[in-house]
């Protein structure tokens, strides 16, 4: 991105989609979920061998990402990933692929602050984030918790951060 601002005084964002946000979740989900996976299998390595499978299935679950300490390691492990991705390149590797971006209300880069913020209702409370979110929405297509962190999810162009910005749908 440029760090020079266009000409014109006002800018138009380009919001994404739902449905390239839904995606680009998908992809991060996959992500995510392969490399606990790998994590959790290797953890589970020594109890393989042993008789003990009742410890692991109170711990972990009786299948593979059950349990409240999988639950657990699972959501922090999702709000580390979007919290420190979208703070430093306001993209996880989902919006990458699909184009999109996390920015402030003006286009410009989010605050670390506002990304956690928003990464915590992703995390953790992202059904009730979601469900929410489409039964308030508001022109800027956001979930609840980009309305509380003063983000939104917008499709990548140059120039975004000006004064005067418009919003349209994509």
């Amino acid at each position: 991105m440029s760090s020079e601002a266009p000409a014109s005084s006002n800018q138009e964002i380009l919001l994404a989609s739902w449905s390239d946000r839904f995606f680009a979740w998908l992809i991060d989900f996959i992500i995510v979920q392969v490399a606990l996976g790998a994590v959790f299998a290797a953890a589970a390595f020594p109890f393989w061998f042993t008789a003990d499978f009742d410890r692991i299935d109170r711990w972990f679950g009786p299948g593979p990402f059950n349990g409240p300490v999988s639950y657990a390691i699972t959501s922090i492990v999702f709000f580390a990933y979007w919290t420190f991705f979208e703070s430093t390149r306001g993209q996880s590797i989902g919006k990458m692929v699909l184009k999109i971006k996390t920015v402030d209300l003006a286009g410009r880069p989010a605050s670390t602050r506002n990304v956690a913020i928003q990464s915590f209702g992703k995390a953790f409370l992202l059904p009730i984030d979601v469900i929410l979110g489409w039964i308030f929405t508001n022109e800027r297509r956001q979930r609840i918790f980009n309305r509380a962190s003063d983000t939104l999810v917008v499709k990548i162009k140059e120039g975004y951060g000006e004064p005067g910005t418009t919003y349209k749908k994509d």
